[in-house]
């Protein structure tokens, strides 16, 4: 006490000015920094039109991006010259929030350096996303002006080259072995069924010109309405119909029989660098992941026999598998927890979801302003998508963020499984955070928009469990839901790492899931496949829940009665997502300075 108060005093006295030097100082050294970041996120929008589109930048809505090779080396070529700028940066001259900026910059950079050697754009064509699935850029493009639509019409008048510059660089994959599994491109083929019509007016190209905003004056709908049908004639369906004979009579042949990444060239350190990209931590490697993972499994089943344990099950004495197991079985089975029609399913996961908003306040100092909505998975990919999945809103808050909920098929879809997906995509899960994310300032946009899986997945799952203090899983079959999503995660830790790293099939890893969730074989094969396409990523979920639930552990302990739930969850989301490791130190000193104070 007694120093801090030396110090207030002499202050006036030429410490001010003092402060004033090194802050100039500083402003000076940060200045060069912020500089490049700006830069470089304004090349990375121009590179990538639809990651611009998706954040509410109309700059490029009229382009696709480049794909051809010669722009990808020269993405390379930029990053070479940012890590050059970046060395020259003194770091230790930086103000603390900008030292923050740098790390998680250079970060960035040196992994798209050495990302850039694997040639992930080879791999890009998966059941999640592709060339095949342009269509749905529609999903997040606007729709309010006759510039809107002209926009569109460029794009469908360009997707024929876009395509073709897909088809030259997958040839080349086929020639260097560089190429997904054929149990993934069959599912690529069924996913462009849709989108192989004779009518222009049944392309999914040409949905935004079935509904036109009322303030569109007529003659511009006119003139929209028929260069719309004619580049969707012209050009967009030609352009599917050459992607399909490509994908059948060319890269099908070529494709692998095999499901695990390392079968391809250089593909065991490939996978080695997306555990330590998608986990965000250097001290993971595929055994010990896949031995997390089994340990998981064992402990989420100990929580279902106790949970089983008040349920009142009765097996079948003459059914060889445990009781469990044959509980799991019934989830998956029995008609009560399905519903019969997808209107049905929609209402019963927005009832959810507007149930628990008026609750987060009770764990939440900050909530979002931006809204989210809940809409149905596009029916053309629905058949080959997971149950779920959430598309951010954009930065200015114009459009809201969507909670696509898959309607296919709802008599395999169970009721329990709506409330713990419901927390894990919407709120407190994907939405919450990563509209909060989009709402913070004083910060570059790269941080706004940082897309650490281990950080965003691990939130969302670690929001499944805060279900329990928002009044869901009210009954033991909703708890057990939630037990069964959380095994889903452990699971995913065993059998990613099974199939890219210890050369596990794909009937293994169906088999294994299926026998330790409830989960239909429906979901399971689309979920197999997921992992098959993009590996690595599936692993993150559980790595970045325990990482937080482990901090938040130590912020009890630490604190004890002191502890805010509402302040802890504020300072986790407060800087945006961070690798782990980043989470970790800034948790770390979050918590030291709550227990310094009295």
């Amino acid at each position: 006490m007694r120093r801090t108060l030396i110090v207030s005093l002499l202050a006036p006295l030429g410490f001010f000015a003092a402060d004033q030097a090194l802050a100039a100082k500083a402003k000076a050294a940060n200045g060069p920094l912020n500089k490049l970041i700006e830069q470089t996120w304004q090349d990375d929008l121009a590179d990538n039109p639809l990651m611009a589109t998706s954040l509410g930048d109309s700059r490029y809505n009229d382009r696709w991006p480049d794909m051809t090779q010669v722009a990808l080396d020269a993405h390379q070529k930029k990053n070479y010259t940012r890590l050059q700028a970046l060395v020259k940066i003194p770091r230790d001259k930086l103000e603390k929030a900008d030292q923050l900026n740098y790390d998680l910059f250079i970060r960035d950079i040196k992994a798209r350096m050495e990302e850039y050697q694997f040639k992930p754009w080879m791999f890009e064509l998966s059941t999640l996303g592709g060339p095949q699935q342009i269509a749905q850029v529609a999903e997040f493009s606007p729709f309010n002006t006759a510039k809107d639509y002209d926009n569109w019409i460029a794009r469908l008048n360009t997707s024929g080259a876009y395509i073709d510059q897909w088809i030259l660089l997958l040839t080349q994959g086929t020639t260097e072995r560089l190429v997904q599994p054929r149990i993934v491109i069959n599912k690529v083929l069924d996913q462009l069924k849709g989108q192989l019509v004779s009518d222009p007016e049944a392309s999914p190209f040409y949905l935004p010109f079935k509904n036109m905003p009322a303030g569109i004056a007529e003659a511009d709908k006119t003139r929209l309405t028929a260069a719309g049908r004619a580049a969707v004639q012209t050009v967009a369906i030609p352009a599917m119909q050459r992607f399909d004979k490509f994908l059948r009579e060319v890269y099908l042949p070529a494709s692998r029989d095999g499901v695990g990444i390392s079968e391809i060239p250089g593909g065991s350190q490939y996978y080695n660098f997306l555990i330590k990209t998608y986990t965000t931590v250097d001290n993971m490697d595929a055994a010990r992941i896949h031995n997390l993972g089994q340990d998981e499994v064992k402990r989420i089943r100990g929580e279902m026999e106790k949970t089983l344990a008040n349920i009142n099950f009765i097996g079948n004495d003459k059914d060889t598998r445990s009781e469990l197991d044959q509980f799991l079985s019934f989830m998956r089975n029995d008609p009560r927890f399905y519903l019969k029609t997808p209107e049905e399913l929609m209402a019963a996961y927005t009832k959810t979801a507007r149930g628990i908003e008026p609750e987060l306040p009770k764990l939440f100092g900050r909530l979002p302003k931006q809204p989210f909505g809940i809409r149905a998975i596009p029916a053309a990919t629905a058949p080959t998508t997971t149950t779920a999945y959430y598309q951010p809103g954009s930065l200015d808050g114009s459009r809201p963020g969507n909670f696509y909920v898959n309607l296919y098929k709802p008599e395999t879809r169970p009721t329990w499984e709506i409330e713990v997906l419901t927390a894990h995509e919407s709120v407190p899960g994907h939405h919450l955070q990563i509209a909060l994310s989009y709402e913070l300032t004083g910060i570059p946009e790269f941080r706004r928009n940082a897309g650490y899986t281990a950080f965003i997945e691990g939130w969302a799952l670690y929001s499944e469990k805060l279900g329990y203090e928002l009044g869901l899983y009210k009954d033991d079959f909703s708890k057990m839901g939630q037990l069964n999503y959380d095994m889903w995660r452990a699971v995913r830790l065993v059998v990613d790492t099974g199939m890219h790293q210890f050369k596990w099939t794909r009937d293994q890893a169906v088999y294994y899931f299926m026998q330790n969730t409830s989960k239909n074989k429906l979901d399971i094969e689309n979920e197999i496949d997921r992992y098959i396409s993009v590996p690595g990523q599936a692993l993150a979920y559980k790595i970045g829940q325990l990482k937080i639930q482990a901090l938040r552990a130590e912020a009890e302990k630490a604190l004890g009665d002191r502890f805010d739930v509402r302040a802890f969850h504020d300072q986790i989301l407060g800087q945006g997502a961070l690798p782990l490791s980043v989470l970790e130190t800034e948790t770390r000193s979050w918590i030291a300075a709550q227990s310094a104070r009295r």
